[in-house]
């Protein structure tokens, strides 16, 4: 009887010590930020935020998401109304490999593995030289499951601060820096 209870409290606290290694292995993803810039942790809960749009741009496929501020600035006709972004407003923006589905009618393209996560927060005061907008990329590797910022090796190259993306949205300066549109639904 004793050495039944022994073995299974050794193999309790095993599983345990188990469970907890892997625990601490995993990255926790709200703990990276953008050297200067913006953190993970500010887009707490962006996987379950509207979307905004979806798009396919060479071999990934994307999903934008908005917060709730995001969504109704957009409802009320902003930017097309001459009106600019609230601050408070966020976009997250997924993108995966695209991927051909032959399982599925059509041949459709979807999602494959994830490639990275990119984000933009409308902040007037901490980012006023660069449109109001603070920007991040964090790149996702499969092989360890974890993210890390964007840097300047990688496609298109990301500085290290969360000015990162001001350069290629100053082409739409007009639409207070978004590409995305709210299409009809």
């Amino acid at each position: 009887m004793k050495r039944t209870s022994i073995s299974t409290a050794v193999a309790v606290v095993t599983l345990l010590a188990a469970v907890g290694g892997v625990a601490v292995a995993a990255q926790d993803r709200y703990t990276l930020q953008v050297p200067g810039g913006l953190a993970f942790s500010e887009f707490r809960g962006y996987d379950e935020w509207q979307t905004i749009a979806v798009s396919q741009n060479g071999g990934l496929i994307e999903t934008i998401l908005g917060n709730p501020a995001m969504i109704e600035a957009f409802k009320a006709g902003v930017p097309g109304n001459g009106q600019p972004f609230p601050d408070g407003a966020k976009m997250a923006k997924i993108h995966w490999k695209a991927v051909k589905n032959a399982a599925q009618p059509g041949d459709p393209t979807v999602p494959g593995a994830l490639d990275d996560v990119d984000f933009m927060a409308k902040d007037s005061k901490r980012f006023a030289d660069s449109g109001g907008w603070g920007y991040a990329v964090f790149e996702y590797d499969a092989a360890t499951d974890m993210f890390r910022p964007g840097n300047l090796t990688d496609k298109p190259p990301q500085a290290h601060d969360a000015k990162c993306g001001f350069a290629c949205h100053t082409l739409v300066t007009s639409k207070d820096f978004v590409f995305t549109a709210y299409p009809k639904r």
